[in-house]
C-alpha cells in the first residue's frame, strides 16, 4: 500500500494535490526549490482546509522541502506539478530517475504535454515508470484525475497510480493513448464559444448563458455520448451532417484572444476578459465555484 508521496512544486496545483493526499493518510514530501513560494505553501494549504472544512491536521503530515533528493529519495510515488515547459519536465525527469529508487513511480500533473516527450531522453526502465496523472483544479475537490499511459508506460505503473487514488478519494480514467481527455472536450467546446462571440453572433454573457441554462444543466448526469444513444444514433448522425460544417475547425488560437491581450484585457487579474470583473465579483465567483463543487461532490 502507497504510503508516502513526493509533490513537486507548491503552486496552485502541487499545493492542492499535497492537501489532497495529506488529508487521505498518506505522507507528503512538497518540494519547492524558491524560498517564497515554499514559505508561503503552509498558510496557502491551510486556507483550503479552511475553505472545504477539512482538519488542519492534515498539515502536520506535508513536510516543506527546498532539496530534491531529499524530498523524492524514499518515497513511494513522485507527482511533479512543475510550470508547463517540456524543457524543465525533461530535465527534472532525468534528474527523478537518477536520484529515485527504481520501484518509484513518476508521475506528472502536466494537462496537455505528452507524457512520452516527458520521457524521452528516460531509458525504457525508467520510462516505464513515468505516468500522466491528470488532476483537475481544484484537485482536493474535482473527482476525476487521468491517468495517461505514455508509449513506454507500463500497465503495472498505470494500475498502481490508479490504486493511489482511489486511495486519495479520486475517480481515476485510465487513457489508453498519450493524449488528454479532458482539456480536449474542454477546448473545443471553448473555440466555438470564442469563435460565436467574434463572428458576432452573440455575446459573451449569451454564450455563457446558452451553456449553463440549457445543456450545461443536463451534463452532470447526461453525459455527450449517454446523450447521443437517448436520443437515438441515428438522429444524432442526421444532426452532425448539417451542424458539423458550420463549426470553427482553426487550428490556431483565435485572434480575438491577441487582441484582447494587446489591450490588457487578460481575465479577471485585470478586471476585465470576456466579462468585466471587480475583486468582489471575482471573489464572490471563486466561492461560488467552491460551494458548487462542494455541494455536487457531497462535501455539505
Amino acid at each position: 500500500m502507497t504510503s508516502s508521496v513526493a509533490v513537486i512544486g507548491a503552486g496552485l496545483m502541487g499545493n492542492g494535490i499535497a492537501q489532497l493526499m495529506a488529508a487521505h493518510g498518506m505522507n507528503v514530501m512538497l518540494y519547492e526549490p524558491f524560498d517564497d513560494a515554499r514559505h508561503a505553501a503552509k498558510d496557502k494549504i491551510l486556507s483550503m482546509c479552511s475553505a472545504i472544512g477539512d482538519p488542519d491536521e492534515c498539515v502536520d503530515r506535508i513536510t516543506f522541502s527546498g532539496d530534491l533528493e531529499a524530498s523524492v529519495g524514499s518515497v513511494d510515488f513522485v507527482i511533479e506539478a512543475a510550470p508547463e515547459k517540456i524543457e524543465l519536465k525533461q530535465e527534472l525527469f532525468a534528474s527523478l530517475a537518477d536520484i529515485t529508487p527504481s520501484s518509484t513511480l513518476l508521475g506528472t500533473n502536466s494537462s496537455v504535454i505528452p507524457i512520452s516527450r516527458i520521457a524521452k531522453e528516460l531509458d525504457d526502465a525508467d520510462a516505464a515508470r513515468v505516468v500522466g496523472v491528470h488532476f483537475w483544479n481544484p484537485p482536493y475537490l474535482v473527482p476525476l484525475v487521468e491517468v495517461i499511459q505514455g508509449e513506454r508506460t507500463s500497465l503495472e505503473t498505470v494500475e498502481s497510480a490508479m490504486r493511489l487514488l482511489r486511495m486519495a478519494g479520486k475517480d481515476p480514467v485510465h487513457i489508453k493513448k498519450d493524449t488528454v481527455v479532458g482539456n480536449r472536450l474542454q477546448h473545443a467546446l471553448w473555440r466555438e464559444a470564442v469563435a460565436l462571440v467574434a463572428s458576432g453572433a452573440i455575446d459573451a454573457e449569451g454564450v455563457d448563458t446558452v451553456i449553463k441554462k440549457s445543456f450545461g444543466l443536463r451534463l452532470p448526469v447526461l453525459a455527450p455520448l449517454e446523450n447521443a444513444d437517448l436520443v437515438g444514433i441515428e438522429l444524432t448522425q442526421d444532426v452532425h451532417r448539417v451542424v458539423f460544417p458550420e463549426l470553427c475547425n482553426d487550428l490556431e488560437p483565435n485572434p480575438i484572444l491577441q487582441q484582447m491581450l494587446d489591450s490588457g484585457r487578460t481575465g479577471m487579474n485585470s478586471g476585465q476578459g470576456f466579462h468585466h470583473w471587480t475583486p468582489e465579483t471575482a471573489a464572490a465567483k471563486r466561492e461560488l465555484l467552491t460551494r458548487h463543487l462542494l455541494k455536487v461532490t457531497g462535501r455539505t
